[in-house]
């Protein structure tokens, strides 16, 4: 049974700092030659690190992985200061991909720690991005998942308060987390521009578009990417269902039964490659029709870390 209808958001797909990410890596292969070495996943999507990896990349848990003095790119989620020490310590060229919103983050972090507040992080426990940014203070911040982690907080002074986020979170609940926290605290204080990164926002506003117009939602993005799990939880608290695929091998025919016209996006760390194999496998199918949703183009764009440019000036 195929439906009758595809429909793709609009925008979807990489971000300017995973394409960024991305691009550091290739552009070290290409200028260092292999092997050039990866800490952790440079973007949580497992088809760009397979590619990655066969050009000659190699990934690594930690820096103390890497033989010294090799080149190591950190990935675009950014690392504690801590890993910036260790890798000096093994004489490691590092390629700094962190993204610059990510940056941003860490930046707040210390300069609200240096002003003596208690920093409330909204994030998921775990996330490399969290783990990153809490390294940047680890004595002033305090994570929160949740409204009900807002109520169970303990802050030394409740009037020095300052809240930052994760970049890849739910617009929607982040908003009522922060709202919970300005409840206890009336006195808390955020940065002076949201954290949550415009690709982030886009894609969710972009899918909540799509929601109104099908019948199921497709998100290409791999299990361990945040931004592609909230498009799948923003999809479904409207009602529609959705789910979370890697690639169109991970469609099941089931949920297509009864539907007439599915929705397609992607993460920001999922390239439009994927999309292509997932409209080939409808087109297979007996889809005719395919058409995506009008929006105006994102035209952010960051240059490439400054130690790859000076390398490859030089």
């Amino acid at each position: 049974m195929a439906p009758s209808k595809v429909v793709l958001a609009s925008p979807r797909g990489y971000c300017a700092g995973v394409d960024r990410a991305v691009d550091t890596v290739e552009r070290a292969l290409d200028h260092f030659g292999p092997p050039v070495y990866v800490r952790r996943e440079i973007v949580h999507n497992r088809h760009v690190v397979s590619e990655l990896t066969g050009r000659g990349a190699v990934f690594v848990e930690t820096e103390e992985d890497v033989p010294p003095g090799a080149v190591l790119v950190l990935s675009a989620h950014g690392v504690a200061p801590e890993v910036h020490r260790r890798s000096a310590q093994r004489n490691l060229q590092v390629l700094d991909a962190t993204c610059p919103l990510v940056t941003k983050v860490h930046a707040e972090a210390r300069r609200f720690a240096a002003r003596g507040y208690t920093i409330v992080l909204v994030g998921h426990a775990g996330h490399e991005e969290v783990i990153g940014t809490m390294g940047e203070a680890p004595q002033a911040i305090r994570l929160v998942e949740s409204i009900a982690d807002v109520e169970v907080l303990d802050v030394p002074d409740p009037e020095r308060v300052a809240y930052i986020t994760q970049t890849t979170l739910s617009v929607d609940e982040t908003v009522e987390i922060i709202a919970a926290l300005r409840r206890r605290y009336p006195a808390a204080i955020g940065p002076k521009r949201d954290d949550i990164c415009y690709a982030t926002q886009n894609r969710q506003n972009a899918v909540k578009r799509l929601a109104t117009v099908v019948d199921l939602v497709l998100v290409i993005g791999s299990q361990n990417s945040s931004n592609s799990n909230r498009l799948v939880e923003v999809t479904r608290e409207l009602g529609v269902p959705a789910h979370l695929i890697d690639d169109e091998r991970d469609i099941d025919p089931a949920w297509l039964e009864g539907v007439e016209t599915v929705g397609i996006t992607s993460g920001a760390s999922a390239p439009e490659t994927l999309v292509d194999g997932v409209i080939a496998h409808f087109r297979k199918l007996g889809v005719e029709h395919v058409e995506a949703q009008h929006a105006e183009p994102e035209d952010v764009h960051f240059t490439l870390p400054t130690e790859l440019r000076r390398a490859v000036g030089s």
